[in-house]
């Protein structure tokens, strides 16, 4: 993200074909439901490092959906969402089931599974604490972040291809160097078409983009997907504006780890953890 890091990538775009699958560009939506369990990606859920598959953001705020629609609970909040990501997502049609795996009054699991052709590609399990006023011990946040619209316009398609990134309103913090960044983000599109979605999983249907915002290294010399995306939330998040503050590490043998503070308009919610497979880009040089 600082000034020696290269502005332009070819990782996608310039190797293939950046709509192969002819998906819709039109919608308004990232999706569009085609019965009760099952929903089309449209070309904004495009991934970054593949055209012919979905980006792993979108993925995590439908998935969220279809959480809260199966087993919504007022008295109850999301608090904890772990995602494992099981191979390639593939922009095609996604069915999504959920089902409950520790019933409970104060506290509850779920799980969800994304399957597309055939195959699970997400596994998705949400713990659900109850409720109540806690308002006399509450303390402990971490700094707020500058507002948005105190920084400065980024655009993020100068370093990552693809549709969902194209979606993107993007606030850099001019402090932000390689592996250590600030950035606000929202999206120009809502999650599913003709859908009423909660903040919740608007929200969380950006914040896997962490993996993207503060890069230690430029993605067309270096590939580090993520594996997984782990989200803590000691409050629910609004819609709208989704902020991170993001420390990037590259281990010596492969492995890397994208840590983020988790804020919207309002101060921090949470925090968010990727683990990465790190490996030279197949295009370097």
């Amino acid at each position: 993200m600082a000034s020696d890091v290269p502005t332009t990538i070819t990782l996608m775009s310039a190797q293939t074909d950046a709509n192969p699958l002819g998906l819709e560009s039109d919608s308004p939506s990232y999706y569009r439901r085609i019965d009760d369990d099952t929903y089309m990606p449209t070309l904004h859920a495009q991934g970054a490092w593949n055209p012919a598959e979905q980006h792993m953001a979108p993925v995590s705020g439908l998935i969220a959906h279809c959480m809260e629609t199966f087993n919504g609970r007022d008295d109850m909040q999301l608090s904890r969402i772990t995602y494992e990501i099981l191979g390639m997502i593939p922009a095609a049609p996604s069915l999504v089931k959920c089902h409950t795996l520790r019933p409970g009054r104060t506290i509850e699991l779920d799980e969800a599974v994304m399957t597309v052709e055939g195959r699970p590609v997400v596994r998705a399990r949400g713990w659900r604490l109850s409720k109540q006023d806690t308002s006399d011990v509450a303390g402990g946040l971490p700094e707020p972040m500058p507002a948005p619209d105190s920084i400065e316009a980024w655009n993020g398609s100068s370093l990552w291809a693809g549709g969902y990134i194209a979606s993107l309103e993007f606030r850099r913090d001019p402090g932000s160097v390689p592996g250590d960044g600030r950035m606000w983000l929202r999206s120009t599109k809502s999650l599913i078409e003709d859908t009423d979605v909660s903040d919740m999983a608007t929200y969380l249907g950006l914040v896997d983009t962490a993996n993207g915002v503060a890069t230690r290294a430029h993605p067309n010399e270096w590939m580090f997907p993520n594996l997984d995306l782990t989200i803590h939330l000691f409050r629910s998040p609004q819609a709208g504006w989704v902020g991170f503050d993001t420390n990037v590490v590259f281990g010596d043998s492969g492995v890397g780890l994208t840590s983020s503070v988790l804020h919207d308009i309002r101060g921090p919610v949470g925090r968010a953890e990727q683990i990465l497979t790190v490996r030279e880009s197949p295009w370097r040089g």
